[in-house]
């Protein structure tokens, strides 16, 4: 669409040729965009006969990243063994029956492998990048460490001690601890209100038994996703998965891991502390959960939103007019919005990082752009919010990691794979309107749940957020 200036008739007169009018101009083709989300390589799915799903692309490359996908996380524990998935994710490293903790490292590092994990609420992660000819190897080093941990009580004593000092390293990642509190506030009574960590009692008690009884509830095979991307065969993955998780137990005979629906609780939760330099918020409402209809409207919502650093230049030329605000007024240091979905139920939010006494004019204007996404938001700032919402996601994907997280993290969550090009095509099919009936629907006239550390006197008393949580001109 054109936009029309009205020049002065000074540089009209000085204009020798044909007037030539400012335009707006998309940020991509559409279609070369699209072309490119087509192209990507297609991925290949196989369920074994015990239930386990394994799934690949091939990009061709010299290198691959293949991992294992498991359903199991600190949202399936309970208070007496908060932690202990987090616990065994460590143990694995620490040697097998198979092989001494020596010679597990010795092998990965004579591939030039890197061998990695991770656990989050719902899931817990291994995988490995390696080149494409050692995947055989690193397929069987990622059974080996899954299946057949030798926990051992000295690594078991060992590993307490170093999971005590990642707590304290947690401590101090300020923007860590202010989710945490989002999530215990949040889903207070719940599993979800847990921490992946688990409290320090736990860790000082958990022993070989609990682990053993975690592996043996959850580490089954319906429950993993064995998922690989970059130079990969994917009928060569299948015949590795059948040869080393073919004997695994299907879900007829495993113990049955039951996931407990979490409540969400409007409320807060401040940690005063004056010697902090600044304060660190986070603010949400209940979001959906990662296969309800209202998820790619609720991420283009987030998409508006937006992030912002100081160090960004051009802020006060930004879109975003919570950027700009927080650039020309100096409201805060960063910010970043984020839509943070389980199975079930989910996270939408902002958390933001300010000056003791600029809290509140900081979140005066972020609840101010909630309501204008309710209420008032235009088609032209959707279709802004979108084309970044579909460049971050083209981002996400460079590299075979990001991808081999992508394939395992979309079997578990939605049974399959969902395509680039099919996202892209959601989302582009979001209209302002939908996303003002989503907004009314998660954020308008919401509890939300608030957790704040640091100098946070300045933030507002609760039932204030409260009642800035609707307009009354409607």
């Amino acid at each position: 669409m054109a936009l029309l200036l009205k020049l002065p008739q000074g540089l009209r007169a000085c204009h020798a040729g044909p007037l030539q009018l400012f335009r707006r101009t998309k940020v991509m083709d559409a279609s070369k965009f699209r072309m490119a989300l087509e192209n990507l390589p297609p991925t290949q799915v196989t369920q074994l006969d015990n239930g386990l799903r394994v799934a690949s692309e091939d990009s061709g490359s010299q290198t691959a990243t293949v991992g294992l996908w498991i359903n199991a996380g600190s949202r399936y524990e309970n208070g007496s063994n908060n932690g202990v998935a987090h616990f065994l994710e460590h143990m694995a490293f620490k040697g097998t029956t198979k092989r001494s903790q020596t010679d597990l490292e010795l092998e990965v590092e004579n591939m030039g492998a890197h061998l990695n994990a991770y656990t989050s609420r719902e899931e817990t992660v291994f995988y490995a990048k390696c080149l494409s000819k050692d995947v055989p190897k690193a397929v069987e080093i990622l059974f080996d460490i899954v299946q057949n941990p030798k926990l051992g009580e000295a690594e078991i004593a060992r590993e307490r001690n170093v999971i005590l000092r990642e707590m304290q390293e947690v401590e101090c990642n300020l923007r860590e601890v202010v989710f945490d509190h989002l999530h215990a506030t949040a889903y207070q009574g719940t599993s979800l209100g847990n921490t992946i960590l688990g409290p320090t009692k736990n860790i000082q008690s958990i022993s070989k038994k609990e682990l053993q009884d975690y592996i043996d509830t959850h580490y089954k095979a319906p429950h993993f996703v064995l998922a690989a991307a970059g130079g990969v065969n994917h009928k060569e993955l299948v015949e590795l998965a059948k040869q080393h998780f073919g004997t695994m137990v299907p879900s007829v005979v495993a113990k049955k891991a039951m996931l407990e629906a979490c409540r969400f609780t409007g409320s807060e939760v401040r940690v005063r502390d004056d010697s902090l330099p600044l304060a660190h918020v986070a603010i949400a409402v209940e979001g959906c959960g990662w296969t309800d209809q209202d998820h790619v409207p609720l991420l283009v919502a987030a998409s508006f939103i937006g992030a912002w650093d100081r160090s960004q230049s051009g802020s006060v030329n930004n879109a975003s007019k919570l950027a700009v605000a927080a650039a020309v007024d100096g409201l805060c240091h960063t910010f970043q919005s984020f839509n943070t979905c389980y199975r079930d139920t989910g996270l939408w939010g902002i958390y933001f990082v300010c000056d003791p006494l600029t809290c509140e004019d900081m979140l005066f204007n972020v609840q101010n752009e909630w309501m204008r996404l309710c209420t008032i938001i235009t088609e032209g700032e959707i279709e802004r919010a979108k084309n970044l919402l579909k460049t971050n996601m083209l981002l996400h994907l460079d590299g075979s990691t990001p991808a081999c997280e992508e394939i395992g993290h979309q079997l578990l969550r939605y049974n399959r794979r969902v395509p680039p090009h099919e996202l892209e095509q959601r989302i582009d099919s979001v209209t302002a309107r939908e996303v003002r009936d989503v907004a009314k629907k998660y954020i308008f006239d919401r509890c939300p749940a608030v957790a704040a550390v640091g100098p946070v006197e300045n933030l507002p008393d609760y039932m204030r957020i409260r009642s800035s949580m609707h307009w009354t001109r409607l």
